[in-house]
């Protein structure tokens, strides 16, 4: 007899199927990000070809992180339309053909155009709709699964720069970013292979295959937070694009500061590596901590825990301690940016839940963009990274404060009737 396709799909949901996707997607996302750390690390020897100033040479960052937030929302629309797999390919053919166009530009507006097509369609491919993806496939373990598919992200942060460093060192940066376009692109084209099959439909999750704690918020979801939504997913917006102001100065800019300080590029490029493969470890308990405590309190422990980093990095300016705070920051904040998409599940209507949180995600990469070249502009302006870290730290409490304020509209009277029902 055969089975019908609801009980088949659901079946599939939280199975070693979902399993092995899951380590899929985990590999394209650490393939198809890769630029986002590797343009880190190559700033300074494109500063020194080009000549330009340390804000211009952050440009080519700032345009590709905007480019990934826009591309975030056609490239997820594109997967509900036409399938993951398909936009996958188009994703690797953008990796491949943006590495290779950076490395033949002759100007820093050539090269951060190539890196705006690695963001636009390129890195875009392997982050929201993937995230979008993951959460179709897990229900009761869905928390973590999707943090470990966000983990990708720093897997690429710390396998990328010391490799892409050594080639920069020994071959030039031009031949590196071929090399990387031809290994990432090709990559990401045959993993592609194994996302074709589609999700199970969304009717196969029943209600018996909730999570494992129910969670009760103290406003309908017509109200989250007992806002207009539009008011509502503002608040997130700003918060986002706050926070990653802060957390876009020490990972944009480390390789720099070390240099500047006279430890070498490679020393800096170390210190990445070890700040994002700390945030593999932060985003995985932080994961944990979402499904006992909820996103709202997860958001606001790292946003804390953040800006105590941020003031850790004034008085480090040692090798041993910079390694240091670097680890701890990776620690602290690598949880940050996937709370956003617990929080629209928690308090949002779920129909809405998928461009909500490509907005909200958009604005943390947003946010990445402008503190990438703000802190740039700070160093032009004062010739020091002490003013960019304090510019951090303001805006780290600016997020602090939402979060903070979000927080306490959900312990208002809301709370109190949602308990007596």
């Amino acid at each position: 007899m055969a089975v019908p396709r609801a009980a088949s799909d659901a079946r599939l949901i939280d199975s070693r199927t979902a399993a092995w996707r899951l380590l899929v997607v985990v590999l394209l996302v650490t393939l198809g990000n890769s630029a986002m750390y590797v343009v880190s690390v190559v700033l300074p020897a494109v500063q020194a070809e080009f000549g330009i100033g340390r804000a211009g040479a952050s440009l080519p960052y700032t345009l590709m992180m905007v480019c990934l937030g826009i591309g975030g929302l056609w490239t997820g629309l594109w997967a509900d339309r036409w399938g993951i797999a398909r936009v996958l390919w188009l994703g690797s053919t953008a990796v491949g053909t943006g590495y290779v166009l950076a490395a033949l530009s002759g100007s820093v507006w050539m090269f951060g155009l190539a890196h705006g097509l690695l963001g636009l369609l390129g890195g875009a491919a392997t982050f929201a709709p993937l995230m979008a993806d993951t959460g179709l496939w897990w229900h009761r373990r869905r928390g973590i699964a999707m943090a470990i598919c966000a983990s990708g992200n720093y897997i690429a942060g710390t396998l990328w720069p010391p490799l892409a460093q050594w080639g920069i060192t020994h071959h030039g940066w031009r031949p590196t970013y071929v090399v990387l376009g031809l290994v990432c692109g090709t990559g990401m084209a045959l993993l592609a292979l194994a996302m074709r099959r589609p999700p199970p439909a969304l009717s196969a999750h029943p209600a018996s295959q909730g999570a494992a704690t129910t969670r009760v918020t103290p406003w309908p979801p017509e109200r989250p937070f007992g806002l207009a939504p539009a008011q509502a997913q503002w608040l997130l917006c700003v918060a986002g694009v706050a926070c990653c102001v802060a957390m876009s100065m020490p990972q944009v800019h480390i390789v720099a500061y070390c240099t500047d300080l006279g430890y070498g590029a490679a020393r800096g490029a170390e210190m990445l590596s070890l700040m994002l493969a700390s945030g593999i470890v932060s985003r995985l308990v932080s994961g944990w901590i979402c499904d006992h405590i909820g996103g709202i309190r997860t958001l606001l422990l790292g946003s804390a825990l953040q800006g105590v980093a941020l003031l850790m990095f004034l008085p480090a300016d040692g090798l041993v301690p910079l390694y240091v705070v670097s680890a701890l920051f990776g620690l602290f904040q690598g949880g940050i940016v996937p709370s956003y998409a617990i929080i629209v599940r928690e308090h949002f209507a779920p129909r809405e839940a998928g461009a909500r949180t490509g907005a909200v995600i958009m604005a943390t990469l947003l946010g990445m963009a402008l503190g990438g070249w703000m802190s740039g502009w700070v160093f032009d302006l004062t010739g020091s990274y002490r003013a960019a870290f304090l510019n951090g730290i303001g805006w780290n409490l600016l997020n602090l404060a939402i979060a903070s304020w979000l927080l306490w509209r959900t312990r208002g009277p809301g709370l109190r009737l949602a308990a007596l029902r």
